[in-house]
């Protein structure tokens, strides 16, 4: 990694704490630090459970029940049992809650006028649109990418949202019993492997692959949800699929398309996939690619 780099992004980080106030314990001129007053916005007016608040900002469970007792003990907060279940907590506002986060909220606009109207028009632009891409920047450094259970709750919904997206794009529509399959049992170590991609707890993305012993290793379900791409999320995807077909020994890789998918068959031959006669009679298929793996 390029030391320079390092220094610039160390650099942007201490400029944009001392800019936002987050050094001060009295965070826009009131009396709760930053972690404080964020908790009090993502909470919102409809109340959040404490494990998605817990997921959504990676916070330690033991900092977060710090949280959560600060801003109870200011009666900003109250934290209760789920209805339905005990072990589920929920945090929600109290009225002085929804006033003070209110009132953040006012001050927080009047703070990011302030920085706009210290610059001029063409500056403006110019850090407004560099926010914008950091900010998509920065939502891509927060995907991780991990191995999941085929038939679990994020496997389903990931495989649901690439069936739906090819029934649509694909010109005579998409029954998934028609094509090779690709059950939950074949992306299953060791005869494969499923790969999720999830920002702050939210599935975003799904890659999986199926192992033949010395036979050539196959991708599938890869898919991408429309808001995540252009994230280079397809390319991480593809790469640790690789990775995990390289370790379990698989020496070639194949993968087949439709040529609907303009942007996936892209992204393969950026990656070094070639295209090879057909190998198999999947019947959705214009496009078959091969990739040797280095050892």
């Amino acid at each position: 990694m390029d030391a320079a780099a390092i220094e610039h992004v160390r650099r942007f980080n201490r400029t944009v704490t001392e800019r936002v106030g987050a050094l001060s314990d009295h965070f826009l001129g009131r009396a709760l630090p930053l972690g404080q007053a964020r908790l009090l916005w993502e909470i919102g007016p409809e109340g959040a459970e404490v494990r998605a608040l817990r997921s959504r900002l990676a916070l330690d469970s033991g900092y977060l029940s710090r949280l959560l007792r600060a801003l109870e003990r200011q009666g900003l907060v109250v934290v209760e049992k789920g209805r339905g279940d005990g072990r589920v907590r929920r945090a929600r506002l109290t009225r002085a809650g929804r006033a003070e986060r209110a009132l953040l909220d006012r001050r927080a606009e009047a703070a990011a006028r302030g920085v706009l109207e210290s610059l001029g028009p063409a500056q403006r632009q110019r850090l407004v649109a560099a926010m914008v891409e950091v900010e998509r920047l920065l939502d891509a450094s927060l995907v991780e990418i991990a191995p999941a259970d085929p038939a679990g709750p994020e496997a389903r919904y990931c495989i649901g949202q690439y069936f739906a997206e090819l029934d649509v794009r694909f010109d005579a529509g998409f029954d998934p019993a028609a094509g090779i399959p690709a059950h939950a049992d074949e992306m299953r170590p060791p005869r494969g492997v499923l790969l999720i991609a999830r920002r702050r707890g939210r599935a975003l993305g799904c890659a999986g692959l199926k192992l033949h012993g010395r036979a050539p290793a196959e991708i599938k379900r890869m898919w991408v949800a429309p808001a995540a791409r252009g994230l280079g999320l397809g390319r991480r995807l593809l790469e640790a699929i690789e990775g995990h077909a390289r370790a379990a020994g698989a020496r070639v890789l194949h993968l087949e398309t439709n040529r609907s998918l303009t942007e996936a068959i892209a992204l393969y031959e950026r990656s070094g996939f070639r295209e090879v006669p057909a190998f198999n009679d999947e019947p959705y298929a214009h496009h078959w690619f091969e990739k040797r793996l280095l050892k």
